[in-house]
């Protein structure tokens, strides 16, 4: 009897355990779906832990389960420091990125602290696009401008050689948030990046002429001509309002036109010519530099389009393409009016040292790249 129950004991040990882990999951569990909401873990929660973590980091730990995944590790990888992971995670303090520190050190440094998703010729933290964000009566000033004169476009016997069109489609949406964003060479009174801003000589030419390329090429475009800042005026909102305000332009355009499948907001970058001008075959250009929101639900999506068009303008234009940051976090919109669609991105097309006729050879440059996207895509989906 006495050996029956001694050989019963662990038995009693292991039901006893199993019995208690049970009632501290259920307890667990209980406390998570009761608190308030503001204290619950949530995915972006998860996410924002995740993200201090190298990629490599989980490709390591898949390769523990399958052996596979370890040849997609370059030869020079380093083997991963499990203390400078759990540092990482417990911290959010990446021990070579002095970034990550200062962020929360110095008032106001973390609003410039972004990501470089993909890196272009000559771009670093050092070097990303940045908008000036001037009072909106320094926005509204009226300034004497140089009319742009148009650009014989030498590509224009090679386009739409293929003669395919979308016929009566548009399929593409451009519009410009910041609509009043100018170049310092059409404004012969304009000192700096803050005076930048015309009603009439700005940003939105380029969209034009982005559009009339597009068209060249088959690509049916509907190009938007609201004065944003009118809107912001009349709203009583301020410069910063200027997604806020554009947003239902963008949506009703959506709404009334079910074809159209791409959304680009187009922008100038405030920064001086020698970072946003590139030299291609004798000509100047307006560097390219694609914009995603981090804080939107079609992220990933936007993501991969930008992605795709700086692999194809690396291809046809080297150097044209700064590369693809993403926005998101304290002191941002981080959505940008992206989440309207799954390729809805920002474009920033030069700087305000450019003229625009380099802009106008970066647009059509674009168009033909994103025409030879469009049309591949086509072809994938006719024949699946």
């Amino acid at each position: 009897m006495n050996r029956l129950m001694n050989q019963s004991k662990p038995l009693y040990k292991k039901a006893s355990a199993m019995i208690l882990l049970i009632c501290v999951l259920f307890i667990f569990i209980g406390v998570l779906t009761s608190i308030q909401p503001a204290y619950r873990l949530s995915s972006s929660t998860i996410n924002d832990w995740t993200s201090q973590i190298k990629g490599s980091s989980f490709l390591h730990l898949m390769s523990m389960e399958n052996k596979s995944f370890e040849r997609a590790y370059p030869e020079n990888t380093e083997s991963i420091d499990w203390s400078d992971v759990a540092f990482q995670m417990a911290t959010s303090v990446k021990p070579n990125d002095a970034r990550s520190l200062l962020g929360r050190e110095l008032p106001g440094f973390e609003s410039y602290d972004r990501k470089i998703l993909i890196a272009g010729e000559g771009t670093d933290y050092t070097n990303l696009t940045y908008e000036s964000t001037p009072p909106l009566d320094t926005v509204l000033k009226d300034r004497e401008a140089q009319m742009p004169e148009e650009e014989v476009n030498d590509k224009e016997s090679e386009q739409n050689s293929s003669n395919q069109t979308t016929g009566d489609r548009d399929v593409v949406f451009i519009y410009n948030s910041h609509n009043r964003e100018s170049f310092l060479p059409s404004l012969p009174d304009a000192k700096n990046a803050d005076d930048a801003y015309h009603s009439e000589v700005n940003i939105t030419k380029v969209s034009e002429k982005l559009g009339e390329a597009l068209e060249n090429y088959g690509v049916g475009t509907q190009v938007d001509k609201t004065d944003i800042m009118n809107l912001l005026v009349e709203k009583n909102w301020n410069y910063t309002d200027s997604y806020k305000a554009s947003r239902p332009i963008v949506e009703e355009a959506l709404a009334s036109n079910k074809s159209l499948d791409f959304v680009f907001d187009l922008h100038r970058d405030s920064s001086g010519r020698k970072l946003t001008t590139k030299t291609i075959d004798g000509k100047e250009y307006g560097k390219i530099m694609f914009v995603i929101g981090g804080n939107n639900a079609n992220y990933e999506k936007n993501f991969q389009l930008a992605s795709e068009l700086h692999d194809r303008l690396e291809d046809k234009y080297p150097g044209l393409s700064r590369g693809v940051e993403k926005y998101q976090g304290a002191g941002r919109d981080g959505v940008y009016n992206q989440d309207v669609s799954s390729n809805a991105i920002t474009i920033e097309i030069g700087g305000v040292d450019n003229s625009f006729d380099e802009l106008y050879r970066t647009a059509d440059a674009l168009a033909e790249v994103f025409s030879d996207y469009y049309w591949d895509a086509e072809k994938v989906q006719a024949n699946p």
